[in-house]
């Protein structure tokens, strides 16, 4: 037993980051992760990351927000993001994303990736979007895991492809120091990650060698939201 969280988002959606072809590392134990989520300092609710295994290199990893303080509350804003990914080359490759967010409407997106002829192909409800495939690609749900699996071998700068809506971003990552960190699963000594190809404002603490997850995650990506680990568990 351990101790982590983390979640996607609830008005928006709390992205993060993905795997490069160039990082190697052995393939993730399934876990259970719950964070607490907020918003510009104020409580919004609660998240609960899983990832389990369904053998033959194959996992789903599911992110589950739910609103339960303040505006969040009151709108009944919920978000499910679900990924079927299958580890290859040492690394997660997204096969299937699918995404849901529910507030005064509800906001989906769907993503499949076809590894035969390289192609991906994304649908808000209104006829899909198609763009070539990039190994190593993982989607906006995943990028978190992607990032830690990689800072877990060592690396102090990260390049990932992540597939978004029209096409595949290379986001780059790097760890720009070690910080004392409390959160309520407890107080680490944590990697702080920021990306440095974007000026959105993303902050990531990790503890590699003992969470795939990181403890704490802030971002303006989605508005201002925070999550802050409450408990991590493996089966």
């Amino acid at each position: 037993m351990r101790t982590l969280k983390l979640s996607h988002t609830l008005l928006a959606g709390f992205a993060l980051v993905t795997f490069t072809t160039a990082v190697f590392a052995a393939a993730p134990t399934p876990f259970t992760a719950t964070y607490q989520v907020s918003r510009g300092g104020e409580a919004m609710g609660q998240a609960t990351i899983t990832l389990t295994s369904l053998g033959h290199g194959e996992y789903e990893y599911s992110n589950q927000i739910h609103g339960t303080s303040g505006l969040a509350a009151m709108l009944g804003a919920n978000s499910s993001d679900v990924t079927r990914f299958r580890w290859n080359n040492d690394a997660p490759e997204t096969e299937t994303y699918n995404s849901k967010v529910s507030a005064l409407k509800t906001k989906q997106r769907v993503m499949q990736v076809d590894w035969n002829s390289k192609q991906v192909s994304v649908d808000e409800g209104k006829g899909p979007t198609n763009y070539a495939a990039t190994a190593g690609m993982v989607d906006r749900n995943t990028m978190p895991l992607a990032l830690g699996l990689a800072l877990r071998n060592g690396n102090s700068s990260v390049t990932l492809p992540v597939g978004v809506k029209q096409r595949v971003e290379q986001q780059q990552f790097k760890v720009q120091g070690t910080e004392a960190i409390k959160v309520p699963a407890g107080s680490f000594q944590a990697e702080r990650v920021t990306r440095t190809d974007s000026d959105k404002h993303f902050d990531a603490w990790y503890v590699p060698k003992q969470f795939p997850l990181p403890v704490k995650m802030a971002q303006s990506d989605g508005g201002d939201l925070t999550m802050q680990l409450i408990h991590y568990s493996t089966p």
